[in-house]
């Protein structure tokens, strides 16, 4: 029997298995289209999802197919300048398409032995108390110990299930493609600063090649957002809003999307849970979309493992949604407000000058981008020091980096004492002795995910917390 399925292929469902992998648990993932997608909704990394890519050993090959750009302007694109201070060693937002972040995570992937089957849609599931059943098109049954519905904003799993997905239907709608133009650069950055001038979601982006990413309002374009949309349409579309059609042509792609805000109610069914946009959507301001399921695979896949595996502690997979649906609802709560900052009316265009006269004081502006780039999380684990719940930034120590420790996705002990001890369970927790003048704690316990489980020096604190996270000590 499988260990884990997972349904949906792109970055959260890749992500997700490659966690699992690092712990030996056998991850299939099953994608219903035969090749990759070629349409780029997201274009970039925020600070958090770079440092998951560089606890994992992946971020010199983001680098090497990105462009660092400074933080800021994230909020409904308002712009101000960057703050200092950011609790991040990656304080910049990494350019890169979702076609390559894909393919670089699905290599990845492959090479820490998932299996990935395309054109393998899956269309029925049943479960019980000791694994679950998935059905394919094509009539192939599939049993495993869990099922991860990764399959997007309209997901089978998470219909199947029968989750509630309560929320705000789309009232803003966008299209969205890469085309070529005819018209002049010169006359194409002329006229979209004059557009973006009351209308904040209209732009296009130069690729290169005379091709450029465009997008433009698209209201009552069609009943079916399912349908792509034609170049006729696009066309429309630019020449309603900005007087030309900038002579677009031999589109490489065209896609539609709009602003509903929605999140399910239950993010774990027994043994079938959900992640990514099949857990949520949103409004893409502020790009936190495919970031947010990145780091939903993240926080799940070492409990996951962790199950499989036996050694879980009671409660630590119901901790992924006790966890993750918070933020989920957070991204839902700001994504929205940003929507009605872009608003064209004179009441949300004078709270957008209320609210840019905020983020004049510098502690405002960095507690927004925080938020964007999911710095600012923390989890609740209680009382205790400022650190505990939230992760924990890359720190430089006498023998290296804190980061370049985690690669194994095994959780940590950074010891500046020297004194304390994980017998028991250094077959999931590594003890480090190392010192950092970054940080100004005797020692922390780290989860697998960076996020701080513990902070103190007395040995007996610690063995009261290691079985919380890392189940019972072995002998």
């Amino acid at each position: 029997m499988i260990d884990v399925i997972v349904a949906g292929g792109g970055p959260t469902g890749v992500m997700l298995a490659s966690e699992l992998r690092l712990h030996g648990v056998h991850a299939l993932v099953l994608e219903k289209d035969a090749e990759p997608t070629r349409i780029v909704r997201s274009l970039g990394l925020h600070a958090r999802s770079i440092e998951v890519m560089d606890q994992r050993g992946l971020l010199a090959q983001f680098l090497a197919h990105g462009k660092q750009y400074p933080v800021g302007g994230f909020f409904a694109g308002i712009s101000k300048p960057q703050p200092d201070r950011l609790d991040t060693a990656h304080a910049y937002l990494l350019g890169i398409p979702q076609t390559i972040t894909e393919r670089l995570l699905t290599e990845h992937a492959t090479e820490l032995g998932v299996e990935i089957r395309r054109s393998c849609e899956l269309v029925g599931l049943s479960q019980n108390e000791d694994a679950v059943t998935v059905e394919l098109a094509d009539g192939t049954q599939l049993r495993s110990r869990y099922l991860v519905g990764c399959d997007g904003g309209r997901s089978t799993v998470r219909k199947l299930l029968g989750v509630g997905f309560p929320g705000e239907p789309s009232r803003v709608d966008t299209l969205l493609g890469e085309v070529a133009m005819t018209a002049p650069p010169e006359t194409v950055n002329a006229v979209v600063a004059e557009v973006r001038k009351t209308q904040l979601r209209f732009g296009a982006i130069p690729l290169g090649d005379g091709v450029y990413r465009i997008g433009a309002p698209a209201a009552g374009v069609a009943e079916d957002r399912t349908v792509p949309p034609t170049l006729d349409e696009l066309k429309q579309q630019l020449r309603a809003t900005a007087g030309t059609d900038f002579g677009v042509h031999s589109p490489r792609w065209l896609s539609r999307f709009g602003d509903a805000t929605r999140q399910a109610e239950r993010y774990r069914v027994g043994r079938v849970l959900l992640a990514g946009d099949a857990a949520h959507i949103h409004p893409p301001t502020g790009g936190q979309g495919l970031n947010l399921g990145i780091q939903d695979a993240f926080n799940l896949g070492w409990k996951m493992a962790a199950e499989v595996n036996g050694w879980a502690p009671e409660g630590l997979l119901d901790s992924y949604h006790t966890e993750r649906h918070p933020v989920g609802a957070d991204v839902l709560i700001n994504t929205r407000a940003q929507m009605e900052l872009l608003a064209l009316e004179p009441g949300p265009q004078a709270v957008r000058r209320l609210v840019s006269e905020l983020m004049d004081f510098e502690d405002v502006n960095r507690y927004l981008i925080e938020k964007i780039t999911a710095i600012g999380v923390r989890y609740d684990f209680g009382e205790g020091h400022e650190l505990l719940g939230r992760r924990l930034r890359d720190v430089g120590l006498e023998r290296g980096r804190l980061y370049e420790l985690m690669r194994g996705g095994r959780g940590l002990l950074l010891d500046q004492t020297g004194l304390l001890s994980v017998a028991g369970w250094a077959d999931r927790v590594d003890h480090v002795v190392d010192a950092s003048a970054e940080l100004d704690v005797p020692a922390v316990l780290l989860r697998p995910d960076g996020h701080v489980a513990w902070v103190g020096d007395d040995q007996q604190d610690l063995l009261s917390q290691l079985p919380k996270w890392f189940g019972a000590a072995v002998s």
